[in-house]
């Protein structure tokens, strides 16, 4: 019987990923059959571009440019359309290995389920530009969680970036390209696994995130995000296992959504500028979260 053979899909958007790419490639002897890496851009500036064309020159790597920006959906359905193998590892351009087993403890899961999630893991120390630290404060509480954690509710913490998924799987559940903007891609790829029975094992095997944002920008995102929430219910009733989202709906049914409404509008100021401060709280980040959404389901 052959072995598994293994295509590493990697979307590439405004980031240089020589490091990512470098730490792959050492470790690919660790998987136990054949491997390539595809990267494919996503319409960066230039600059970005001319500092990655040069990794389509190692062994194994394939890297390809997109004429115009097609969002992080359809350019992770378009990786997995071109992956050779039977296995496509799903990660994010703003991650990287933080070891050198990163692909042995995959290859040593192979067969215990059809998708595989590693999970994210943080720096343990702060950043020094207090900028950052909205961003790694959040993905520290929210983010990193152990895959005993996850396990408990194996569909709900479904991620796309870190992912092992069987290629067959993933290509019948491709991921919903009405999505443009960041977040919640993985919605309705998680509801689709679990309405079919796909086995789902999370385990300790993180990615380090390396992309931590400037406060504006996560706050740009995260409004992005919850839009993209409004829309995958609004379109398929999706997302309802949101504590978010069960929140608004809660307002929404007893007549309190437009008085809630007008009062965190009203301190929306207030918040952002506490989220910019050296301590912010996340109870204030779940606040803004929670106007952006009745805004949206108004």
């Amino acid at each position: 019987m052959a072995a598994a053979g293994l295509s590493v899909l990697i979307p590439v958007y405004n980031r240089t990923v020589g490091e990512l790419i470098n730490s792959l490639l050492v470790q690919i002897t660790e998987w136990p059959g054949p491997v390539e890496i595809l990267l494919l851009d996503d319409f960066s500036g230039e600059e970005f571009r001319q500092q990655n064309r040069p990794l389509s020159n190692l062994p194994g790597v394939h890297y390809r440019e997109l004429p115009q920006n097609v969002g992080r959906a359809a350019i992770r359905n378009q990786l997995a359309a071109a992956a050779q193998h039977e296995w496509l590892l799903l990660v994010d351009n703003d991650s990287l290995l933080p070891d050198t087993r990163f692909l042995a403890r995959y290859a040593a899961a192979l067969g215990r389920a059809a998708v595989l999630i590693g999970g994210t893991c943080y720096e343990a120390a702060p950043p020094t530009d207090p900028a950052l630290y909205l961003r790694w404060h959040y993905g520290q509480a929210r983010e990193a969680r152990p895959a005993a954690v996850r396990q408990a509710a194996p569909y709900g913490q479904l991620t796309i970036n870190n992912a092992l998924v069987r290629a067959d799987i993933f290509r019948r559940f491709p991921l919903d390209e009405r999505l443009t903007g960041y977040g919640h891609e993985d919605t309705k790829f998680g509801v689709e696994l679990a309405a079919a029975r796909v086995s789902i094992l999370h385990i300790d095997n993180p990615v380090l995130h390396d992309g931590l944002e400037p406060v504006a920008v996560f706050l740009k995102k995260t409004e992005q995000a919850v839009r993209n929430l409004a829309q995958v219910y609004r379109q398929d009733g999706l997302g309802t296992d949101s504590r978010l989202l069960q929140l608004a709906l809660r307002l929404r049914r007893l007549g309190l959504a437009p008085a809630a409404r007008t009062t965190l509008g009203a301190a929306v100021p207030a918040l952002r500028r506490q989220l910019l401060s050296a301590a912010p709280r996340l109870q204030l980040l779940d606040l803004l979260k929670l106007f952006w959404l009745l805004r949206e389901l108004a």
